[in-house]
């Protein structure tokens, strides 16, 4: 909360649209001005969220986010241009809103938010917003808030369809009150899959903002304990009501969030391409599932199966029963995501990593 929040004559005028509504008042935007709100994510959903916040002139906004601006980032990171590619996204964001509103105090911090780093992060705010686009990120952001007593607003996305609620607000219902335990991140959508059209974060993105005001103002209507879903395909809209679990919601310590069996290449075993040839030659059988995106279509010298990575747990009954299985990918990385996958949620054995 900054100490002086008293407006001058320019902010006046510049927030004057908002000081005539009666729910916002002078009094109203001096709350504003004085609040902090922390961003966890300046992608697709936190674009809008920053840009509306820091439009409304709320005092000081954090901005977390340990990645680089890509040119497939631009069809729904509206924040960004073409002069941006490259460059760290918490730099990006704050040099173009700065341009927007210099009043605005920005806190960078281009870092990927851990359980060492979360608490001494978020701690400094009054208002968290979930921007992210995985559940690890998601269910820590939500046991930290929990800890520190932080009200959440979190939305998601998902081709047209968006969802947004708030939580832990005044004690109400968390994120495990809903969904007590983190989906594998083999097992759930995500827009390298599917896809996104570019308006739908712009959407949700916005009502996250104005949820963040209606928590600063006090205002009635916060949606605690409601999640409010929306496919616009269609305009089909539905807020489903969830009560908070005492149990659930008693979190006093961060546990772990990052799957870390997902990168450990301790249990992965490795296969030359040598080897794999007089494997096949006395069982022709062996699958060879090429985990490459489409675009990497080098020959790599054997019969293989493309699947991509985010669609193996749809594909197990493929896996099972054979002799072998053996997964290629360029680095290796999606193999051992993938055999590690498979070993411990599914119990498989006689995985291998094609190392060429």
């Amino acid at each position: 909360m900054r100490c002086n929040t008293s407006l001058t004559e320019d902010e006046k005028i510049r927030y004057s649209r908002q000081i005539r509504l009666v729910e916002v008042g002078k009094e109203g935007q001096e709350k504003i001005k004085g609040s902090s709100v922390l961003v966890v994510g300046a992608g697709a959903l936190g674009c809008p969220v920053l840009q509306y916040l820091t439009a409304a002139g709320v005092g000081t906004l954090g901005i977390v986010d340990n990645d680089w601006v890509d040119e497939t980032n631009l069809n729904r990171q509206v924040l960004y241009s073409l002069k941006d590619i490259g460059k760290p996204k918490p730099l990006a964001a704050r040099e173009r809103l700065k341009l927007l509103n210099p009043e605005v105090t920005f806190n960078m911090h281009f870092i990927r938010l851990d359980k060492q780093s979360a608490l001494k992060i978020i701690s400094p705010y009054d208002i968290i917003v979930d921007c992210t686009d995985n559940f690890a990120s998601r269910y820590l952001i939500n046991d930290a808030c929990v800890i520190l007593n932080k009200p959440l607003v979190y939305g998601a996305i998902h081709k047209f369809s968006g969802q947004l609620m708030v939580l832990n607000y005044k004690n109400g219902p968390t994120l495990r009150c809903l969904y007590p335990e983190a989906p594998h991140p083999l097992e759930v959508p995500s827009c390298e899959e599917f896809g996104v059209i570019g308006s739908i974060p712009g959407m949700i993105g916005s009502l996250q903002a104005t949820e963040v005001f209606k928590i600063i103002l006090g205002l009635d209507g916060v949606l605690s304990g409601k999640i409010f879903m929306i496919d616009t395909l269609n305009f089909n809209s539905l807020i489903s009501t969830f009560e908070r679990n005492p149990v659930l919601s008693e979190i006093t310590e961060l546990g772990e969030y990052e799957d870390n069996s997902l990168c450990d290449n301790k249990s992965v075993k490795d296969i030359s391409a040598e080897t794999l040839l007089k494997m096949l030659s006395k069982n022709p059988g062996i699958l060879v599932i090429d985990l490459r995106d489409k675009e990497d279509n080098d020959d790599i010298g054997f019969k293989t199966i493309a699947i991509p990575h985010y669609d193996v747990s749809r594909r197990v009954k493929l896996f099972s029963g054979k002799d072998a299985v053996v997964f290629y990918c360029r680095s290796g990385n999606r193999s051992i995501t993938v055999i590690n996958y498979l070993q411990k949620v599914h119990k498989m054995e006689n995985l291998f990593n094609l190392v060429i």
